[in-house]
């Protein structure tokens, strides 16, 4: 890929995180093409103002629930 090909692609990139950080979906998405291109999903990005006014985004942690072990070993009953 050119150069200037893969600027776009992060322009492109950026222009759909941007999108999905207000909760919303890019219009003529899906979830399935967010997940091909490696996006994350509405609602697993949050913006935050700085006191500079500069808008941080960042991705949602996923919830301790989500990750749930349980040891089925008779020696840790």
């Amino acid at each position: 890929m050119c150069l200037a090909c893969d600027q776009d692609e992060i322009e492109r990139n950026w222009r759909l995180v941007e999108i999905i950080s207000t909760g919303q979906m890019p219009d003529g998405h899906t979830a399935e093409d967010l997940r091909a291109m490696g996006l994350p999903q509405p609602g697993k990005l949050i913006r935050e103002q700085q006191a500079d006014g500069s808008i941080v985004i960042k991705q949602v942690a996923p919830s301790a629930a989500a990750n749930v072990f349980a040891c089925d070993s008779p020696a840790h009953e």
